[in-house]
């Protein structure tokens, strides 16, 4: 939701939408103080400094959508925002959360710059298993896990692992081991 009010600040200076990333920004302080701690602490750091900024974003947002036309772009990205935050809020409860998605977008970078190379996978099974292939690689660099270390372990205990028993061969169990 960020992303669109810098747009419209930039295309259009406006002072709301420049008031709302200014209180986002906020947000995104108190997760730099966050960031690197245990979830627990994250999340008691989030109820205390983040919580209030949130609330207080949400309620202004909705202060400022009388105040413009229901039919302009700044309309419509309060309405994007608002419409996100009931969701959003977990994240101040949940020290496993992120504030955003920037992690996952980094990560899978390198696949989406190069989709168009993808397309001659051979196949359409081939795609999918591309695609499989490096979904289990970055949740395992997502855990800390050596994806080629943990997929040797999996690939040597799978054949022989119960289908209802699946969760045992997740990276974040193999971290443990």
């Amino acid at each position: 939701m960020r992303r669109k009010f810098i747009e419209i600040f930039e295309r259009e200076g406006s002072a709301i939408a420049e008031e709302a990333i200014k209180r986002i920004a906020a947000l995104y302080a108190v997760e730099k103080e966050a960031r690197y701690k245990p979830a627990e602490e994250r999340a008691a750091l989030r109820q205390e400094k983040a919580k209030p900024v949130f609330e207080g974003l949400e309620a202004w947002l909705l202060l400022q959508l009388p105040k413009i036309s229901g039919k302009s772009t700044l309309a419509e990205a309060i309405r994007y925002a608002l419409g996100r935050m009931p969701k959003a809020k977990a994240y101040l409860e949940d020290g496993q959360l992120e504030l955003d998605n920037n992690i996952c977008e980094r990560s899978i970078r390198p696949v989406t710059l190069g989709r168009k190379n993808y397309l001659f996978m051979g196949s359409k099974g081939g795609g999918e298993a591309a695609a499989i292939a490096y979904t289990l690689i970055e949740t395992s660099r997502m855990n800390k896990v050596d994806p080629e270390a943990w997929l040797r372990w999996v690939l040597e205990r799978v054949a022989d692992h119960k289908m209802t028993r699946l969760e045992e061969l997740m990276p974040w169990n193999w971290a443990a081991e």
